[in-house]
């Protein structure tokens, strides 16, 4: 696992082996933060991510000086982790083991993006609750982003705040914004096709 660009751009980092997760692939990320950075100045964002696992997508926005981040995961393993990298890379990167439905339930504090990684197996109305939870608790900000992981299988395109999605092999990248950011989201998704 690398990081792909910013202050630490080539660092590697080796996560154990015996962690629980399915890290997104280098490509996925590039692509991702593509997208993401015609959207935002990473200096200036609160960064959530849930089901973090190796915390691989933290460090890419830790590396591009994205601060404070939160990183929430159910197991110590992946907790633990994420806490050593960050000291040894002197990220600003919170880790804390948790549920992530119970925390979206409890959790108070907004977000510019929230990134979530569950596991491709879980339900369809798992995946549902995730974004129904966010959006719910006001937990990301008017002008911010939520982006969900998750297999072709799933499909999240009917739910309240869709705005568009990438594919890429066998994952996607499901992007919510509040109403009235669709616009843009159309906007970007025409000049892409026109390239």
């Amino acid at each position: 696992m690398r990081i792909i660009s910013g202050k630490f751009k080539g660092r590697r980092i080796t996560p154990p082996k015996n962690l629980p997760v399915r890290p997104t692939t280098d490509m996925s990320k590039e692509a991702l933060f593509n997208v993401l950075n015609n959207h935002f100045n990473f200096s200036e964002l609160k960064v959530l991510e849930l089901f973090a696992g190796t915390g691989s997508i933290s460090y890419e926005f830790a590396s591009r000086g994205c601060t404070p981040i939160l990183c929430v995961d159910g197991d110590m393993g992946c907790v633990n982790f994420i806490k050593k990298t960050s000291k040894e890379y002197e990220f600003d990167i919170t880790a804390i083991k948790s549920d992530a439905f119970k925390f979206l339930e409890k959790h108070h504090g907004n977000y510019d993006i929230i990134f979530a990684d569950p596991p491709y197996n879980l339900a369809q109305k798992e995946f549902e609750a995730i974004i129904q939870l966010i959006f719910e608790n006001e937990l990301l900000d008017e002008e911010g982003m939520l982006v969900v992981e998750h297999s072709k299988y799933t499909k999240l395109d009917h739910m309240a705040n869709f705005s568009f999605q990438k594919n890429y092999g066998g994952s996607v990248f499901s992007f919510f914004e509040f109403e009235g950011s669709d616009e843009e989201a159309e906007q970007e998704e025409d000049e892409e096709e026109n390239e």
